[in-house]
């Protein structure tokens, strides 16, 4: 396997921001340069000593910061980071990430996001102020992803189940339950938002986006192949923006380039696209699941301070 000194930096970068890490704070412990890292970073020749002790600070292996076999996330800005990383060199992107992509929200579902996300952070958690930094922090990093799509016109294949959306329409973008009845006709009403933005572009056909309807249950686990001119790799990740009730907290994604499970999800992939409902087709689909959710002039209650 010739080594890729570039996709080494990418990886020590991404676990080194998901462990909250400044640079500096790696090159004290190591007894190098902050410039030494950003070197090592940016792709620069490092010593399979210096990967050594890298993996150790960064609570990871020296064959995960190879990049051979597997690589490992506990971590979701790591894992958010390493895909931003791979799609600024991909052709395409194909995703099931339910309800629907992040690179396919309109720019209003950031800040709708971030709350749902602080509401689902578990009691436990008593840094709160530590669990939304990071929650800020894969934000900026899906943002960017967004941008980098529409600045590359990155290919984007996603699969999106009808049942899920059904079901976030009925319950809003939350992050939990209790919430009062105003705030949750308004999160049904952004979550209506966001399907009538994926509608739009459903109806639009951009360029470089291509959108299958799929009327089954799909796996709970959410995937994507990023498609590169030298190879495809395969994440799978359990960390889960959209819908109802998402998760950040638990779980271990992965990110793979091995031949066999990568053919298996391209086969899965391909046989889900053949199923797919597409284009004037997917869009009669969506709209009866949008007819049965509630009339399109329907708005959500004022809130009783608003009413004076």
């Amino acid at each position: 396997m010739a080594i890729r000194f570039d996709e080494i930096g990418h990886r020590l970068k991404a676990y080194r921001l998901g462990r909250g890490l400044m640079a500096e704070e790696v090159a004290e412990r190591l007894g190098i340069s902050r410039a030494a890292v950003y070197r090592i970073e940016g792709g620069g020749v490092v010593k399979i000593e210096t990967l050594e002790r890298l993996a150790g600070v960064l609570e990871t292996t020296v064959a995960s910061l190879l990049g051979a076999g597997v690589e490992y996330y506990a971590s979701p800005v790591a894992y958010f980071e390493r895909m931003r990383q791979i799609e600024e060199e991909a052709d395409q992107v194909v995703a099931h990430f339910p309800p629907l992509s992040y690179l396919l929200t309109s720019g209003d579902y950031a800040s709708y996001l971030r709350r749902t996300l602080v509401e689902a952070l578990p009691p436990h958690v008593e840094d709160r102020d530590k669990a939304e930094g990071e929650i800020d922090a894969v934000i900026a990093i899906l943002d960017e992803r967004r941008k980098a799509r529409e600045r590359r016109r990155l290919s984007v294949v996603n699969f999106v189940n009808v049942l899920e959306i059904e079901r976030w329409l009925k319950l809003g973008i939350v992050g939990r339950f209790n919430l009062p009845e105003d705030e949750l006709a308004r999160r049904r009403l952004a979550a209506r938002t966001e399907v009538e933005h994926l509608l739009a572009l459903i109806e639009s056909e951009p360029m470089g986006i291509q959108i299958g309807l799929i009327e089954e249950t799909l796996p709970n686990m959410t995937f994507q192949l990023f498609r590169t001119a030298e190879k495809t790799l395969l994440g799978l990740s359990p960390f889960r923006l959209g819908g109802e009730l998402p998760n950040l907290r638990s779980g271990i994604a992965m990110l793979t380039a091995d031949e066999q499970p990568v053919r298996l999800y391209e086969a899965l992939a391909d046989d889900l696209w053949r199923r797919a409902r597409k284009g004037s087709e997917a869009g009669a689909l969506l709209r009866a699941a949008l007819a049965r959710s509630g009339a399109t002039a329907e708005r959500a209650p004022k809130s009783a301070s608003a009413r004076g």
